[in-house]
């Protein structure tokens, strides 16, 4: 089985709900988030997870997770910027499936404050 590994750079509020989940499952999007936006390398989680999250939730983590490649290849990798800002766009009512193709766990990386 290939994987791929992913990053997603998270608030405090998303990191509980993903820990209430034993660091197996990323929550529904909220009404107002129809995209799930998992990124594909540590330097661009960090930057948002730093220069964003921090700034509006006083905490920004990096997380990275293991997804099957098999899966992941019904979407596009998305370039949303230079060449190393790379992510995938998974739409909402595709999370349960993403969430059942994480092989391992969510693991906190870093931690901003």
């Amino acid at each position: 089985m290939e994987t791929v590994t992913l990053w997603r750079p998270t608030g405090p509020k998303e990191l509980a709900l993903v820990e209430a989940s034993g660091r197996q499952a990323w929550p529904p999007r909220l009404s107002d988030q129809p995209i799930f936006y998992p990124v594909l390398n540590e330097d661009y989680a960090t930057q948002i997870a730093r220069d964003w999250n921090v700034k509006h939730s006083g905490a920004g983590f990096v997380t990275r997770f293991e997804v099957r490649k098999e899966f992941l290849d019904r979407y596009e990798v998305q370039q949303v910027g230079g060449s190393t800002i790379l992510e995938y766009w998974i739409p909402a009512e595709d999370l349960d499936g993403l969430n059942a193709n994480i092989v391992g766990t969510i693991d906190v990386v870093a931690e901003y404050r």
